[in-house]
């Protein structure tokens, strides 16, 4: 008998989540769980009573168009232009998508193949080293370090860029929670005019921050139509993750070759779900400011009490992580993983679910993520079991 899988399975790591599902199933008892970015809340009433309406349409039954429906595509064009001040055409410039992590996969498969070398933020999502591998392409890290606001190195990207084909970054960043401002887009921009190669900006955060000014989408650059794409979803902004509802805007190219692999793959989004996803972008300011609301003050709280404890733990200015360096007496560790490590003494010592940091890559090594889903009490608690634990002595 034949090997069922595929060669190109091989080159692909474990999957970071469902690695922590497995470690969490080992768990018994009260159990608070920061390790996965699934929102908590329930999706707000107005989305939930508009996709009760259009379940009753009989067009919503049937098969949906590849690129999404045409009202749909023009609400993203509408928020966009509200929200960033970018005119996108709906009709070439905006396509939805079943969530952005398969706009992501498709958009790779579409532009990437066996030869092509792909920049990939580490540490990052795994859905875009892991696509890279199963086209073909090569992924190549750049590290994102504490020292440059974990943001790239463009000078390195400079000297590399004469073999990338694709640059892929991600801002708000998971897991940093980095943000980056306008004249880095705009920088990053030249370099791709300059040396010919494509940008995908993941910017599923960008409604989800606490400071004064919100992050900007690299499509206010006004020669970003050219060369980059950027992905959004509706998952963070309205508690809509399970819904599967996003959509890939920005230069009409790359959206078509991410078009070609989705007709040979699906059908798009479900017709209601795109309706209430109409609802939500429309509605969207007042909607989101409530739950930005919530996760600032969930943030203030679990990293306030971190800190009370002992443990520096800086407020990040955007998503909802808390991106953490380990502490100093854990980092100094010289065998294994520490991040792993970390992640599994505070599983069995707290019952608390974090993930590790090199499980976004190599570069993300002596770190620490926490996802802000649980209701701000468990969060608390969370944060004072740890702190118990660091002042415990048993470490």
């Amino acid at each position: 008998m034949r090997a069922p899988f595929a060669s190109r399975l091989s080159h692909l790591p474990a999957y970071l989540f469902q690695e922590l599902d497995e470690l969490k199933a080992q768990i018994r008892g009260d159990l608070i769980d920061l390790g996965e970015g699934s929102p908590d809340q329930p999706t707000p009433r107005p989305i939930l009573a508009a996709f009760t309406r259009a379940l009753r349409r009989t067009e919503n039954h049937r098969y949906p168009t590849y690129a999404g429906k045409a009202r749909a595509r023009q609400a993203v064009a509408d928020w966009y232009r509200r929200r960033f001040g970018v005119v996108l055409d709906p009709d070439s410039e905006v396509t939805m998508l079943l969530g952005s992590k398969e706009g992501v996969a498709h958009l790779i498969w579409g532009v990437c193949g066996p030869g092509d070398v792909v920049a990939v933020c580490e540490p990052s999502y795994p859905v875009y080293p892991n696509q890279c591998r199963l086209a073909g392409a090569t992924p190549v890290a750049v590290p994102l370090e504490e020292r440059n606001g974990f943001l790239p190195d463009l000078d390195w990207l400079s000297r590399h860029a004469h073999r990338l084909k694709l640059v892929c970054i991600n801002y708000p960043n998971n897991p940093t929670t980095a943000t980056a401002r306008l004249d880095f887009y705009q920088t990053l921009v030249a370099l791709a005019l300059k040396h010919g190669f494509y940008v995908v900006n993941d910017n599923v955060y960008s409604e989800i921050y606490f400071g004064a000014v919100a992050p900007p989408s690299i499509l206010e650059v006004p020669a970003a139509h050219t060369c980059c794409v950027e992905f959004h979803s509706l998952s963070k902004s309205f508690n809509m993750a399970g819904w599967r509802i996003g959509m890939a805007v920005g230069n009409r190219q790359l959206i078509q070759a991410l078009l070609k692999i989705k007709r040979n793959t699906d059908s798009g989004p479900f017709g209601a779900i795109q309706d209430a996803a109409t609802v939500a972008l429309r509605r969207g300011t007042r909607l989101t400011a409530a739950i930005r609301r919530m996760y600032r003050q969930r943030r203030d709280t679990f990293c306030t009490e971190l800190q009370k404890a002992g443990w520096p733990v800086a407020k990040p200015e955007a998503t909802f992580f808390v991106w953490a360096r380990l502490p100093d007496w854990f980092r100094a560790r010289k065998n294994g993983s520490r991040s792993w490590a970390f992640v599994e003494r505070l599983l069995l010592s707290c019952r608390v679910m974090a993930a590790p940091g090199n499980g976004f890559g190599a570069a993300g090594e002596g770190y620490v993520r926490f996802a802000l889903v649980q209701p701000e009490a468990q969060l608390h608690k969370a944060a004072v079991r740890i702190g118990r634990w660091l002042n415990s002595g048993a470490n």
